[in-house]
């Protein structure tokens, strides 16, 4: 996707651990110009997780908890809101991120349930051919976690783990997150300021 303005995004957070991966992903498009709207849906398990890893509990007020600040552009939706905007396919997007992506999660977009926001977000999202990422965060794999990975990308989304990089020699695990998330927003088109670029020595 090339870059853009006022662009219209979906975020995702589940149950999987990896919280300081949200986090930085809302900070990111939060800071970006590029992004005019980011419609957030936290599921229910994620909210235990976001206690649990950083500190944060709650629902309410949950996007200002996790990033230290309000935002005029993050929208936080329920997870049993089906009646979002982000549910409909006749309401533009141009993509959806999931970060962390609990197996529990992707067995359902796979399996085209659409039992809640996120799944039936999802499946907008594949039904209108736009990008969906998936970041998956679980080991080891079973075989019906692999045969899901395939389903979801057979269907059109990109499967992208939470792996990782330490060749930037990241200094903790906020920079790390960073990182991680600069990667995926590339993915879809969205370069950010800071991102480290591999360039290896000449021998």
């Amino acid at each position: 996707m090339a870059q853009e303005q006022n662009l219209t995004l979906t975020v995702a957070l589940t149950g999987a651990s990896g919280s300081v991966f949200g986090r930085a992903l809302l900070e990111a498009l939060d800071a970006d110009p590029c992004v005019a709207r980011v419609h957030f849906v936290p599921s229910e398990n994620s909210l235990r997780v976001i206690a649990e890893e950083l500190g944060i509990s709650g629902r309410n007020g949950l996007v200002e908890k996790l990033l230290g600040h309000a935002s005029t552009k993050i929208v936080q939706h329920a997870e049993s809101d089906i009646g979002a905007p982000i549910a409909s396919g006749s309401y533009p997007t141009a993509g959806m991120i999931v970060l962390p992506c609990s197996m529990g999660t992707l067995a359902g977009i796979a399996n085209g349930m659409a039992g809640n926001l996120i799944e039936r977000a999802a499946d907008v999202s594949l039904k209108e051919r736009r990008p969906l990422i998936l970041c998956l965060r679980e080991t080891p794999l079973n075989k019906i976690h692999i045969r899901n990975m395939g389903l979801a990308a057979d269907a059109g989304a990109t499967i992208f783990p939470v792996m990782p990089a330490f060749y930037s020699h990241p200094t903790d695990s906020t920079e790390m997150a960073r990182q991680f998330v600069f990667r995926v927003l590339a993915h879809l088109g969205l370069p950010q300021p800071g991102t480290y670029v591999w360039k290896p020595e000449a021998h």
